[in-house]
């Protein structure tokens, strides 16, 4: 078993109890809570009498059923109203802070936690959401739950956990241009596939690793899940603690300095003891799309769609499925693709330095005719943030649509949604069979800058020939601050 990892230390910080039968009672540290997977869990404590055991450990806000055009109130979803006023019901009884919507920290769960300071190194984080391990970015454990364990977890601040093995995921090197960290996720799941991970911890190292940025960290983790990992972390350093410094609810002063001395120690030991690795050279990974039904089906967009002969013979009935619901061709470039959509958010792609990537493809470019586009900011201070620097003119200007903060149609929980037999280009995290919306509709998953590409192109295009054009610069706002800016480019 693994030994001296940033895992075994924050396991070890946070067990409470060995439990019958192997697992562990594991304290959690910071509880995040939406309107989708909350309300049966409160219902269930009402019916057992119990009350919400560490409040101040719980944070919520609202952002699968929210619209993204018009957010006043009440909704015109009438499931979707009452949703938010349950969660509002529940946050009020019971003394949890709530981010609503105008509050200017509303958002998706997983951008606002850390953006706030609320994620810090250390800590064990839970939440009902798959995408939960996007707070790894910052040395943290944490765990996507289902509802009877967010009951647990109100009730008790604890989980039965059986503790997991760690791979260490190694990657040399450095992204080229044009390529970014949702493609080098994307290419470790292919490579590793959607099963690869299951029963391990991924821990994400390495030259490659180290030079991202805060946001395209939490990318990378994001997407651990789709990979089978139960969750993906980066050992904290100084864009970390860079990134922590001076948010609302990390720590300052004197608790600073002792927090990051306390953060640093908790950083895996030279001679950890890793259960796994896998090695990536990261200049040698191209802007990937995926072309079937999981986002392991992944292939560099200078690539064709994988025949059946060059797939491992247990890979070939999901092939074939995948062949027969996206409607390609095994052995046709995936470039050239049409597509009828692009989105551009979520909790993997919706942060400021996803839309300055994506703005700086979009400048000086139109959307295709046909094509309908729209951008949709992961929080309302992304939304802030991006509007000062003037990204949402860029879009406009550019013929895409700008929405309010939401998840919009990464799960069409919402009015979002792809229609009949659409495709989309689109920079959330699954491309599973009606994931988008329509029970039909078909989703290419691929980073914001490919997205924008699609959009202008009106096909699934290679970014980096249009960041090579003449004029092409790769920033669209030449005064943007290079802190906000530090993700955009890789």
């Amino acid at each position: 078993m693994s030994a001296g990892t940033l895992y075994d230390k924050v396991w070890d910080l946070h067990r409470v109890a060995e439990l019958p039968g192997g697992s562990t009672q594991l304290f959690i540290g910071l509880h995040l809570i939406h309107e989708v997977t909350s309300p049966q869990a409160f219902a269930a404590l009402r019916d057992l009498g119990l009350s919400v055991r560490h409040p101040e450990r719980t944070v919520a806000t609202v952002d699968h059923i929210v619209p993204t055009t018009s957010q006043a109130r009440p909704f015109a979803d009438p499931l979707a109203e009452e949703m938010l006023a349950t969660l509002e019901a529940n946050c009020a009884e019971h003394g949890i802070t709530l981010h609503g919507l105008g509050s200017g920290r509303q958002g998706i769960v997983h951008v606002i936690a850390p953006e706030l300071g609320l994620t810090q190194p250390g800590m064990t984080v839970a939440c009902g959401d798959s995408h939960t391990s996007t707070h790894g970015a910052f040395g943290a454990i944490a765990f996507g739950i289902g509802t009877s364990q967010v009951r647990d977890v109100l009730a008790s601040q604890s989980l039965a956990m059986a503790k997991l093995k760690v791979r260490r995921i190694w990657v040399d090197g450095r992204l080229q241009s044009g390529v970014y960290a949702k493609d080098l996720v994307l290419h470790i799941i292919r490579t590793l596939g959607v099963k690869g991970g299951v029963g391990y911890a991924y821990e994400f190292a390495g030259p490659a690793i180290e030079a991202l940025s805060m946001e395209e960290r939490m990318t990378l983790c994001n997407m651990a899940i789709e990979g089978g990992a139960r969750c993906g972390y980066v050992n904290p350093d100084q864009v970390t603690f860079d990134y922590l410094r001076g948010r609302p609810e990390a720590p300052a002063g004197e608790d600073w300095d002792r927090a990051v001395a306390w953060w640093r120690s908790l950083a895996s030991d030279a001679a950890a003891e890793f259960d796994d690795e896998a090695r990536f050279d990261a200049a040698a990974i191209a802007p990937t799309v995926t072309w079937g039904i999981t986002p392991g089906q992944g292939i560099g967009v200078d690539e064709t769609v994988p025949t059946p002969e060059e797939l491992d013979p247990d890979e070939r009935p999901l092939a074939g499925e995948a062949y027969r619901y996206m409607d390609l061709r095994p052995g046709v470039p995936i470039a050239g693709t049409p597509v009828d959509v692009c989105f551009i958010g979520s909790c993997t792609n919706g942060r400021l330095s996803d839309l300055q990537a994506a703005a700086a493809v979009a400048q000086g470019r139109q959307v295709a005719p046909g094509i309908r586009a729209f951008v949709v900011p992961g929080s309302e201070q992304v939304a802030a943030a991006a509007e000062a620097e003037g990204l949402h003119e860029v879009f406009r200007s550019a013929g895409f649509e700008w929405r309010q903060p939401g998840c919009s149609m990464c799960l069409a929980m919402n009015p979002d949604r792809l229609e009949g037999r659409q495709i989309s280009a689109s920079s959330s995290n699954r491309n599973f069979k009606g994931r988008q919306g329509s029970a039909s509709g078909r989703t290419l998953l691929m980073s914001p800058a490919m997205v924008a590409a699609a959009a202008v192109a009106g096909h699934v295009v290679d970014v980096r020939l249009l960041l090579a054009e003449p004029g092409a610069t790769g920033s669209c706002i030449d005064s943007a601050p290079a802190a906000s800016a530090a993700g955009a480019g890789r």
